[in-house]
């Protein structure tokens, strides 16, 4: 290489450097100075309550039991 292309590269990469810098610089700014606030959390407490008898009944319907209703006489849908 000649001394040419290499002070050009010096040169190119130096102006590249200087124009990152100062984009980047304008791009990513400082955090500000402002006191961040917080919502205070109540804390849990360990005592529970009773539930509502209306909805927890000895009568109510169980979701976790399957349901089946009538015989049905296609076991395989959408070939009949």
């Amino acid at each position: 290489m000649k001394k040419n292309d290499i002070a050009l590269i010096v040169l190119v990469v130096s102006i590249s450097l200087v124009a990152s810098y100062f984009i980047l610089s304008a791009i990513i700014t400082k955090p500000s100075s402002k006191p961040q606030t917080a919502e205070i959390v109540e804390p849990i407490s360990a005592t529970l309550e009773k539930p509502d008898p209306k909805v927890f009944t000895d009568e109510a319907i169980d979701p976790t039991v399957p349901i089946k209703i009538g015989d049905p006489a296609n076991t395989q849908p959408f070939q009949q």
